[in-house]
């Protein structure tokens, strides 16, 4: 049987798929190289062995599996355990952003194939089914799969609205054609399907229970048209791959999080990210793209016989098709770009200062951080991190920074318009480096003693500062790996050394600090576009999405705010926080969302310009003058 401390591990798992990219160098789980099955990663793995925790031995010594995503011990399940080498990339990279050390829940699978090995019982062969073999017949044996094993990874994620749920079959593409193929193959036996990117969804748009799933996982085709500044991506492109190759290059990529795939975050949302304040969103991103239709036809947006994808409707909406290709945009990188935070106490004033830069267009990226992101993003530990959440506001007097991501002249701005109270690229890695002594008594006596009668932040930015600051830090990778597991600290450590892991520019880039906001719990975002002229209406739906978490005890905070289009519109993010193992919670936040779903329809429809972000999904190639002006 597996150890509960095991299967706590195993069922905390974000989703986040950070395990299918190599986003700190560690390389990717050899597992999961022939037949890139989500279950042959660990986060595949982690979901198998939740669900092993329902199975107990029958009266006979068989296995039983008990629950709706329990598996049996099949030979998919043995393959899965064994093409494991318990290398423990796995650790460090989950550690880096959840906290979870994942290795041994790896090493406890491996274990329990074992007991089964020693056991002499055989392995249960399951059949396939004649929907299967016809999929086998269009992308071959190995890639269409019914095996339990299989079928548990693709079966849950962390929406508390949608039922989990086994999916009938899986199937893994390698082509455009197979995906038509497989689309008519559907179409003609009335077999009704999902299409899965990395399944990191949190409303339950990757799950098909009982139907079948399409992992593009296979389809990795990347090229980049240095001289249009533009990058073809099949739908298995990682958000990181690409930006790691369009970077390569000198050019950017607006992507999201980094292991999100390219086009099922078009598809999806239409990609947002702090970059849309100069880039834009939805179809501002894309040159062309191309599809597979419901009955498998081959089109593209170029074509003027193709369905109108650029349109929006606000309503929620089928999947119109299923996108195989996008020629997405890239913009140049220059010289001397940097990233600067204004820490301010007042949300309008934050706002304010976003409206002015975004209207001047200085900056290439700007959003308006709460103290939940920024300690995230800077606490390497979870409790380093709850650490920070006090620091900056009840300490430092910070409630809100304003990120501006910009080049050497629009730095410039920025310092002229905020003065002083700048924290610049060394001050900022002098607090993410020394970040575990910054809640210390030390720091705030320091900076209390050198006089201001101002909050801390504006002691703590002064320039002539910097050198006590330095001192009372001790920023080096080596403070920083002091909160990190023994076992870990050599490569925390070696991971700091690089220059990049504390330049604001790379990480919004790569944004391979996003995860940690679930870090402690997993969360559900409240995503709305609204008006940025329209004060009274961004702050009531941020006291809206707080009055009703803090009605049904849903643990809730601001999440960011990023101006675009001129300083004429605002994406806001308000987070929902809750814990899928306990059925309270889960019922708590159920309830909040259904009631905040109904506050901004009725919002939406009383006030132009409010569009929430779930209308946008499987429209996200619309044109954004669609759904924010019409």
């Amino acid at each position: 049987m597996i150890d509960p401390d095991v299967l706590k591990t195993a069922s905390a798992c974000r989703h986040y798929a950070m395990c299918k990219i190599d986003y700190l160098g560690t390389g990717l789980c050899p597992a999961a190289g022939p037949r890139p099955f989500a279950s042959f990663y660990p986060q595949g793995r982690m979901d198998i062995v939740k669900a092993l925790g329902a199975i107990v031995l029958g009266v006979d010594g068989e296995a039983c599996a008990l629950g709706a995503g329990a598996v049996p011990v099949t030979r998919g399940l043995i393959e899965i355990a064994d093409a494991c080498n318990l290398c423990g990339s796995c650790d460090k990279q989950c550690y880096f952003v959840t906290g979870l050390r994942p290795l041994k829940v790896m090493e406890a699978l491996k274990e329990f194939v074992e007991e089964h090995r020693r056991s002499g019982r055989e392995a249960l062969e399951v059949e396939p089914d004649a929907a299967l073999q016809g999929l086998r017949e269009i992308v071959g044996e190995d890639f269409a799969s019914n095996d339990p094993a299989h079928l548990a990874a693709y079966a849950s994620d962390l929406c508390p609205i949608a039922e989990p749920g086994a999916p009938r079959c899986v199937v893994l593409p390698r082509t455009r054609e197979e995906i038509a193929a497989i689309v008519r193959y559907c179409h003609d036996k009335d077999l009704p399907y999902v299409v899965r990117g990395n399944g990191a969804s949190t409303m339950g748009f990757a799950l098909g229970p009982g139907r079948i799933v399409i992992d593009t996982n296979r389809m990795k085709g990347l090229s980049i048209d240095r001289e249009r500044w533009t990058a073809a991506v099949e739908p298995g492109v990682s958000a990181f791959e690409l930006q790691r190759e369009a970077a390569g290059l000198g050019l950017r990529a607006n992507v999201a999080e980094p292991a999100a795939l390219v086009c099922a975050n078009l598809m999806c949302s239409g990609i947002f990210s702090l970059f849309g304040a100069s880039y834009g969103t939805c179809a501002s991103n894309c040159v062309n793209a191309e599809f597979v239709g419901p009955d498998g036809e081959v089109f593209d947006l170029n074509q003027a016989e193709a369905r109108n994808l650029f349109g929006f409707r606000k309503e929620i909406v089928p999947m119109p098709a299923v996108c195989t290709r996008a020629w997405v945009k890239l913009h140049p990188m220059t010289e001397g770009e940097v990233g600067l935070l204004v820490p301010l106490e007042s949300f309008d004033e934050a706002l304010a200062l976003a409206e002015d830069l975004n209207r001047r267009q200085v900056g290439f990226g700007i959003g308006i951080l709460g103290t939940e992101y920024t300690a995230a993003f800077l606490g390497s530990t979870p409790a380093l991190a709850e650490r920070l959440r006090h620091v900056f506001p009840e300490i430092l007097g910070i409630k809100y920074m304003v990120l501006v991501l910009a080049d050497r002249h629009g730095a410039e701005t920025v310092r002229k318009l905020a003065g002083d109270r700048v924290i610049g690229p060394r001050l900022f890695r002098a607090l993410f480096l020394g970040s575990p002594n910054l809640a210390s008594a030390d720091v705030a006596s320091i900076l209390a003693e050198a006089g201001s009668s101002g909050p801390l932040y504006e002691t703590l930015c002064r320039p002539e500062m910097r050198p006590l600051v330095e001192a009372v830090l001790d920023p080096s990778p080596r403070t920083l790996a002091r909160a990190v597991p023994d076992d870990l600290r050599a490569f925390f450590e070696g991971l700091y050394e690089r220059p990049e892991m504390t330049d604001p520019v790379w990480l919004n880039m790569f944004r391979i600090l996003s995860a940690r906001m679930g870090r402690d719990r997993p969360f559900v975002a409240c995503i709305v576009y609204a008006p940025l002229d329209r004060r009274d209406v961004i702050n009531g739906m941020l006291s809206r999405f707080k009055e009703v978490a803090d009605k049904h005890g849903v643990a809730n905070g601001y999440g960011f705010v990023m101006p675009f289009d001129l300083g004429k519109r605002v994406l806001l993010e308000y987070d929902y926080y809750f814990d899928p193992a306990d059925p309270a919670q889960v019922d708590n936040i159920r309830r909040a969302l259904f009631e905040i779903a109904g506050y901004i329809t009725e919002t939406s429809a009383q006030t132009p310009g409010v569009v929430w972000i779930r209308h946008l999904v499987f429209q996200g190639f619309s044109r954004m003058e669609h759904f924010l002006y019409i």
